[in-house]
């Protein structure tokens, strides 16, 4: 069985509002640091020239998904990830019983509460478990063309400058030198995937996962439909992605 790596930051397309979630005392996986992962799987340290080649991969230090709380007033949110897969890092540090509990102001500053430190967003990467992304609806997006490609279509999915810039800082570097590329975003199979608990229960929430396939020649694929998101009260945005190989 092939395993992807969950890149996020933030992140296959399908885009729209997945739902609003509370905590619902599910136990999460238990996150492993990056050595123990290598010793459990028989991987090399030297990941960019040893890993597995069935696992999609960028570096270890940038890649995520990401998620930004922005309630409507400083209050307490505890986040919970039931991650269909192991959770290779974390930053802040995520609790496997607990999640993560912080204090979020309305302009998405976060105070982690177990280490006492400021957080502009949560992030965690893992290695997924999935192996069939549905591929059949995207664009196919010359490489050169990917920076203008996300502001446009990322724009139109909700997410404001800050959020899509980061998101395109990340994946530019990977994708602008590919002849072209294959982009889905996808909604149900991710939520199903990597489904959020989050307390108090958000008003609205948006997550964006992109899945991407380079190519090296242009195909014909069905069109994805881009949904807008309206923004309204407690509001959680996520992005993230992963390579298909």
């Amino acid at each position: 069985m092939k395993k992807y790596r969950i890149l996020t930051i933030m992140c296959v397309l399908v885009i729209g509002v997945i739902g609003v979630y509370s905590i619902n005392g599910n136990k999460t996986d238990s996150v492993k640091t990056s050595n123990e992962y290598i010793n459990d799987n028989n991987i090399s340290e030297n990941i960019n020239e040893n890993i597995n080649d069935d696992i999609c991969y960028s570096s270890i230090v940038a890649s995520k998904p990401i998620i930004y709380l922005y309630p409507t007033a400083e209050k307490k949110i505890d986040v919970k990830l039931n991650f269909d897969g192991d959770l290779f890092c974390t930053y802040p540090d995520y609790k496997e019983d607990e999640g993560w509990s912080v204090i979020a102001k309305p302009d998405g500053t976060l105070f982690n509460i177990d280490d006492q430190r400021e957080y502009s967003y949560l992030f965690w990467e893992g290695i997924c478990n999935k192996d069939d992304w549905d591929l059949s609806k995207g664009f196919v997006v010359k490489g050169e063309n990917t920076k203008e490609f996300f502001q446009e279509k990322l724009s139109k999915m909700g997410l404001i400058p800050k959020e899509y810039n980061e998101f395109i800082v990340f994946w530019l570097p990977l994708m602008q030198n590919n002849k072209y590329n294959l982009i889905t975003f996808v909604g149900e199979e991710y939520e199903e995937t990597a489904p959020l608990y989050i307390s108090p229960e958000p008003d609205s929430i948006l997550r964006v996962f992109m899945a991407y396939k380079s190519l090296d020649e242009f195909i014909e694929i069905e069109e994805q439909e881009i949904l807008p998101f309206e923004r309204k009260g407690f509001t959680v945005i996520e992005w993230g992605g992963a390579e298909v190989k």
